[in-house]
């Protein structure tokens, strides 16, 4: 089951004018104990509406705490609501952390991590850099971070403090699309073109073990694809979308079939918590929406497949992935798929959210 667990709000800091970030107490402990890079997934009831939001965690796992970075949206109903009126004292409910945006590590190591933020991309980045300079006392940390303006910087004193800190060990190259700076280079939007100035002037790629992209989509694709083309692996670049408005990417087909061969109704079976329940859905209704409506608290998020909260193995039958912006090619393979962007196209599908961790 989608099992939320309550956690007291402790301490409220302003990062940026419109961005905050808020230092919670797990009633239980153990149930969110992270690994840096992850998220957590809250609801709140917004006029009798739930409304369920994944924030990053910026805490390093030696931190002693848990906090996330919120940072306002326009129009964005819960961001709005942490930004102005969150109050410390009050109880929030979230799902224990979730996500795979990080690798392992080693504390032999001397690897060396090249990390590309955009605006609030910055906050599970911050998590990776706090712990890795903790847990590997030999590895480098190069931070490319791009924002509007310098008053549009979050966390911009906590990078200042680790970089005092660290000397040795981190460079941040901050990019501004607003504000001029000394270095021309570093001023405008961060896309293919400005990543081959700043590998052939200012990072040596070929040193690099790990990059880590979060931010826009756009931004994001064409970093990885100048990695690409300057010698990087697919397995070498971890990604995490940071805006769920972005478009979508080329639909994922689990399994070819021609709509027009297809029933309009499925007959379908899902696994969650140990236990089954079958039922009748439309082939036009996804896993997810599916899963609900017959009073199945499947987990969820962002619906928009970004977040991988709702993550499910296919065990039986046949669906079409329309979306896919948190699974990786070799998951698909193995069919793992996003319940909120998957639609049966055969006339039985079992899927199971018990496979996929929850």
């Amino acid at each position: 089951m989608a099992r939320f667990h309550p956690l007291t709000v402790t301490h409220l800091h302003k990062t940026i004018r419109d961005a905050v970030v808020v230092t919670l107490k797990p009633d239980d402990p153990a149930l969110f104990a992270f690994t840096q890079g992850q998220y957590l997934t809250f609801r709140h009831t917004f006029d009798g509406t739930e409304l369920r939001r994944s924030y990053s965690i910026c805490a390093g796992r030696d931190d002693g705490r848990l906090q996330v970075g919120i940072k306002k949206v326009q129009g964005g109903a819960f961001s709005t609501w942490a930004n102005t009126d969150l109050k410390i004292g009050d109880r929030l409910e979230a799902m224990p952390p979730m996500g795979r945006f990080h690798t392992p590590l080693d504390p032999q190591s001397d690897r060396h991590y090249l990390a590309f933020a955009g605006g609030s991309g910055i906050t599970p980045i911050l998590s990776i850099l706090r712990t890795v300079l903790k847990r590997e006392p030999n590895a480098r940390f190069t931070l490319v971070y791009a924002n509007r303006a310098v008053n549009t910087i979050m966390f911009r004193e906590e990078l200042e403090d680790l970089k005092n800190h660290h000397m040795d060990r981190i460079n941040i190259i901050h990019v501004l699309e607003q504000d001029a700076q000394e270095i021309d280079l570093f001023t405008g939007r961060v896309d293919a073109e400005k990543c081959a100035l700043l590998f052939r002037h200012w990072v040596n790629i070929s040193s690099i073990d790990t990059a880590f992209i979060c931010g826009p989509e756009p931004m994001m694709l064409a970093i990885a694809g100048t990695l690409r083309d300057h010698g990087l692996q697919e397995d070498q670049i971890k990604f995490e979308l940071f805006s769920s408005a972005q478009p979508g990417r080329v639909p994922q087909t689990v399994s070819a079939m021609a709509e027009d061969s297809a029933p309009s109704l499925t007959q379908a079976r899902v696994v969650l918590g140990g236990e089954s329940r079958s039922f009748e859905t439309g082939k036009d209704v996804s896993l997810l929406d599916a899963a609900l409506r017959n009073q199945v608290e499947a987990p969820y998020a962002c619906r928009a497949g970004v977040c991988s909260t709702c993550r499910c193995r296919i065990v039986e039958g046949d669906v079409q992935m329309i979306a896919n912006h948190a699974l990786e090619d070799g998951e698909v393979a193995q069919g793992y798929v996003l319940s909120c962007q998957s639609y049966p196209i055969t006339d039985r599908v079992v899927f199971d959210y018990d496979a996929a961790g929850h």
